[in-house]
């Protein structure tokens, strides 16, 4: 078991997952004085500089319990989803270890977009009329029965499972909502795919509204925008994350109140009264529709790429807020958590042919001149080294780099997020060109 106690600065710190998101994790807690050693499993290239990585998988829950145990670390921050619908609070809490996620049951408000959708109707949370389908057969008669408008009406086709935010469709009428149904499976997995849910389609601006929550605390982080769309003018199919922004003009404070007294409360009530508190990081997809706020999905960790553009901001101590958390009582905490003013902005650089079959193995070059911006951090996502000796990054996944910028404005963060893309080139990379705009 774990011997840290709180206070002292000697403290292991395991971040588990792969991307940027872990990468910014992996950056705030390496600026810890209390962290004296820190590791990641399993990482990537821009990781190793500022931790040990480890080549245990985040699915690997056996795995990851034994490193712990062996290790004696001090506390685990769960990166990605996979690992926490796979339970591995449940089983770190059951020997002893210290980490920061939901519960597996918890953790169904992600893995299961029909458990939440169901959850959120039982606690009277606004969110789109919606349909829950055993199949897609099912799904299919269920659009052709006219429940969500007429052929000409737009509907939203949703996988039920975990899809990497690629199980999204948007469909602009009936026969593009049955052309996503049949193709579903092949598009995220027929595991996946196994359930359909249909929703009604909203209209209206969309932002991110992450928080820290402690099972009936929390405390809001800045909110931000993400661009899921591979291409300029949100077109082109869902990926995992374009790019993101934050900024205080994303949301007027009035509206912002009623999140908080429509959706986040009533979230954490209801996963208490359901039996299964909300300790971790409370991530909500919200459409700002000319009716209110309305939810459209939990995630049940940070974001990618919302985290890079988020922790770029963050004074306080990571580690802090984690022990926050852990206590059972975070209120205190939580009120003195201190942001960095103004803004930022992050730029997904990613590989030929994202996201359907990405490109790798080309080498990177420009970071080093990226990274002499002022108020500018290059997170890895898709990286390695072409061998151990090497001093070169080369691509190794479909999105590869965050560039990352605060300013004291949007505007200032964009222009130095965008100055310092320029300065970076692979074979076959893309980006947006309109994040923010």
């Amino acid at each position: 078991m774990s011997s840290y106690s709180y206070g002292e600065d000697n403290m292991k710190v395991l971040v588990i997952g792969s991307g940027g998101r872990e990468h910014a994790l992996c950056s705030s807690f390496a600026s810890s004085p209390k962290v004296t050693r820190l590791f990641c499993a399993n990482g990537n290239a821009g990781i190793a500089e500022v931790a040990e990585c480890v080549a245990i998988r985040p699915d690997d829950i056996a795995g990851l319990v034994d490193f712990a145990m062996t290790e004696l670390i001090d506390l685990t921050f769960v990166g990605g989803e996979t690992s926490l619908a796979l339970g591995v609070v449940d089983e770190f809490e059951a020997r002893g270890l210290r980490i920061i996620g939901p519960y597996r049951r918890a953790a169904e408000l992600e893995a299961s977009k029909a458990f939440a959708k169901d959850f959120m109707r039982r606690h009277s949370i606004p969110t789109a009329a919606y349909f829950n389908a055993d199949s897609s057969d099912n799904a299919v008669m269920e659009l052709e029965s006219g429940r969500f408008g007429d052929a000409s009406s737009p509907v939203v086709v949703k996988a039920d499972g975990l899809a990497a935010g690629k199980g999204v469709v948007v469909a602009a009428n009936r026969a593009e909502a049955i052309d996503a149904i049949r193709g579903m499976a092949g598009l995220v997995g027929g595991d996946a795919a196994e359930k359909i849910v249909l929703e009604e389609c909203l209209f209206g601006k969309e932002v991110s509204i992450l928080s820290f929550a402690d099972g009936e605390n929390f405390a809001l982080m800045p909110v931000t925008r993400d661009h899921k769309r591979v291409g300029e003018g949100d077109t082109g199919p869902n990926t995992g994350g374009m790019g993101t922004i934050t900024d205080g003009s994303l949301i007027d404070p009035l509206v912002l109140e009623a999140v908080v007294n429509s959706i986040i409360r009533p979230t954490l009530r209801g996963c208490i009264a359901e039996g299964f508190p909300f300790r971790g990081i409370l991530f909500l997809g919200i459409m700002l529709t000319a009716t209110g706020p309305k939810l459209l999905e939990y995630n049940v960790r940070f974001g990618d790429p919302e985290t890079q553009a988020i922790l770029v901001r963050l004074e306080t101590d990571l580690v802090d807020i984690c022990e926050a958390m852990l206590s059972g009582d975070a209120s205190q905490a939580f009120s003195s958590i201190s942001w960095r003013q103004g803004s930022s902005a992050c730029v997904v650089l990613a590989s030929q042919n994202y996201p359907s079959k990405p490109r790798t193995g080309d080498v990177i070059s420009g970071i080093d001149l990226a990274t002499r911006v002022p108020n500018v951090t290059i997170f890895h996502a898709g990286t390695a080294r072409s061998t151990d000796a090497s001093p070169e990054f080369i691509t190794s996944g479909g999105r590869v780099l965050g560039v990352t910028a605060t300013g004291d404005d949007l505007a200032s963060a964009i222009r130095s997020t965008y100055q310092a893309a320029s300065q970076i080139s692979f074979a076959g990379m893309h980006f947006r060109r309109d994040i923010g705009r």
